[in-house]
């Protein structure tokens, strides 16, 4: 019978979506684990660096190192989105970093100036030591459990397709509509529990934090909530991002788009 053609392919779509759902949350969860280096490391206290990319990924990492400067008066940020050195000596890898992504003139977009200095070797080594100490999965972990949950969500939605197909068959089957429709619902059931229970363990995953980084960043928003001292407010803005920055000229820096050339 052709219905059971198709709840075979249902079932089909939605097992090997959950199947490799699963596989790549076993290795997310594997790749969490790490020897005494890496338990030492979540026992400790995160830098401004490392929460920020943690909270944000590589760009966040960026905007802490220019909020930082700049609060310094070591690097001026203009509204207009414009970054100029004031100070051309890096006190740290990040900020040397930065200063040579805006190169000898001194002065650039920030937008470029982001995009690129996200991607230079200083940022990549912090990702890498993060997780090696186990605070961070691998992108390639996180661009694989987002395939997963994406994969799921489309057999989903294919099974639905098969079911309504399968119900909609003319003829005589020898079962019911409503008995059908109630075989479809099994690999359904399936796939919706996939995804709520991806809903519930993924999260940890949205912004590369393992269970351990998202731990650490919980204790150091604590600490920073209520607290005024310079590191307090540059905690905050690692964990919250730049709408989490005070100062309403230095917050349209980082938010400032070019507008068309007009005669």
């Amino acid at each position: 019978m052709l219905w059971v053609l198709l709840l075979l392919s249902a079932w089909g779509v939605a097992g090997a979506a959950c199947a490799g759902l699963c596989l790549a949350a076993v290795r997310a969860a594997a790749e969490e684990t790490g020897g005494p280096a890496a338990a030492a490391a979540r026992i400790r206290e995160l830098t401004l660096y490392e929460a920020a990319f943690l909270s944000g990924g590589p760009v966040r990492v960026v905007d802490v190192t220019l909020l930082a400067m700049a609060r310094q008066r070591r690097l001026l940020l203009a509204y207009t989105g414009w970054a100029t050195v004031v100070d051309p000596r890096g006190r740290d890898e990040m900020e040397r970093s930065v200063i040579g992504v805006i190169g000898p003139g001194g002065q650039s977009r920030i937008a470029p100036l982001r995009a690129a200095a996200a991607a230079a070797d200083a940022v990549r080594g912090l990702a890498d030591r993060l997780v090696r100490a186990g605070l961070a999965v691998p992108e390639g972990t996180v661009s694989a459990l987002a395939a997963g949950i994406r994969r799921v969500r489309i057999a989903a939605g294919a099974v639905a397709v098969l079911g309504a197909a399968a119900v909609l068959l003319p003829g005589p089957t020898g079962l019911s509509r409503p008995v059908i429709a109630l075989w479809f619902a099994l690999p359904l059931t399936l796939a919706l529990s996939c995804l709520v229970i991806a809903r519930i363990e993924a999260p940890p995953y949205r912004h590369r934090a393992s269970r351990a980084g998202l731990a650490l960043l919980s204790t150091l928003s604590r600490q920073a909530k209520d607290a005024g001292d310079e590191r307090s407010y540059l905690a905050r803005v690692a964990v919250r991002g730049i709408r989490a920055i005070g100062e309403p000229e230095l917050r349209a820096a980082f938010t400032h788009r070019d507008q068309p050339w007009r005669e």
